[in-house]
């Protein structure tokens, strides 16, 4: 396998620690993040005045010589599909896609091609640097499969190493629209009955639960009284539907990001997803309050009413700050326009 020789010297005031003072002092363009650069280490592929450093505690001095050894990204064992992808942005460390409904992000026992992964590879080929030795795409994030919208995925392994840390530190902007049934409100006496559920100003729902996968459903996940992961989900309304209003069109943002949050935390308010067959989303609207059309449109709604409308980060590599907007895709938007005939389903609220 083809081997890159990295030199640089350590500058001046180097941090106490081996790992940190390469990580500061290596080439931007190599493109090393400092897991990589530690693993580098415990190979013993870092030489540091002609000598293996393989202690990333140790301590280096500064005008050290160093040089390090790294092999060329292998190729992933995951086949590239020509799977057409609607790119929002792309440099040469990241991609973002608006993800269509129907598409498994990566490649499962169920799902082993035609997922998101094996397109990206298929579309950026040679453009892949690498993320852990591997030329493949550094998934963060994952989006449900019938859940449409904006997902990032690495390039390098710089990017992708920075990109899990913002995800882990909940330093990114994610907002989605989530059409669910009945319309949150701080006046319903019953949601002051649900655990972990509160109004902050403004009449926004805030849901706080601890999340763990369903005793008897591992296909699920639950809210649970104690254990699991800690789920914070706060919900706008954005404009409800019905005579009374029956439906609600609403804005969910995370602070958390876990497995079917929204989805999990909808159904535990008491307002399901439409269309959402995991978590009780085939439910009945009262008699009369939309018109025949809509109760079919919402009957037939073939998936969970959930789009990733809105993703923003800070760059991990430039630090440039980027915020991208998805529209709802047309299945959506068409379910809204029978709910309101006369209202513009693109429009905020």
């Amino acid at each position: 396998m083809a081997t890159r020789r990295i030199a640089f010297t350590i500058a001046a005031n180097p941090p106490p620690r081996l790992d940190k003072a390469l990580s500061r002092d290596v080439p931007a363009e190599a493109a090393l993040s400092r897991t990589r650069l530690a693993r580098l280490i415990a190979e013993g592929a870092v030489m540091v005045g002609g000598h293996p450093a393989t202690d990333a505690k140790a301590r280096v001095e500064e005008g050290a010589e160093v040089v390090i050894a790294v092999q060329q990204a292998e190729e992933s064992d995951i086949a590239p599909q020509a799977i057409p992808l609607q790119v929002v942005y792309e440099d040469a460390d990241l991609i973002v896609v608006n993800k269509p409904s129907g598409m498994v992000v990566h490649p499962a026992p169920g799902s082993p091609q035609g997922t998101l992964v094996n397109a990206l590879l298929h579309h950026c080929g040679a453009d892949l640097s690498g993320v852990g030795g591997v030329k493949r795409p550094g998934i963060v994030h994952r989006i449900d499969k019938d859940t449409s919208g904006l997902l990032v995925a690495a390039k390098s392994d710089a990017a992708h190493h920075g990109l899990a840390a913002l995800f882990e530190a909940h330093d990114v902007e994610r907002y989605y629209r989530a059409l669910c049934y009945g319309v949150p409100d701080a006046a319903d006496p019953r949601l002051r009955g649900v655990r972990g559920a509160a109004f902050e100003p403004g009449n926004i729902l805030r849901i706080t639960t601890q999340l763990a996968r369903h005793r008897s459903d591992r296909q699920k996940q639950a809210v649970v009284p104690q254990g699991g992961r800690r789920a914070v989900t706060r919900v706008r309304v954005m404009q409800g539907f019905g005579a009374p209003p029956v439906v609600a069109l609403t804005e969910c943002w995370l602070e958390t990001g876990r497995t079917h949050q929204i989805r999990v935390h909808m159904a535990h308010a008491g307002h399901a997803l439409v269309g959402d067959p995991v978590y009780g989303g085939r439910r009945r609207v009262a008699k009369g309050a939309l018109s025949a059309e809509a109760e079919a449109a919402i009957r037939g709604f073939p998936r969970q009413a959930l789009h990733a409308a809105v993703l923003g980060f800070v760059h991990p590599v430039t630090g440039a700050s980027l915020r991208f907007e998805a529209p709802l895709p047309a299945d959506m938007a068409g379910l809204l326009a029978a709910l309101d005939p006369g209202g513009d389903p693109q429009a905020p609220s």
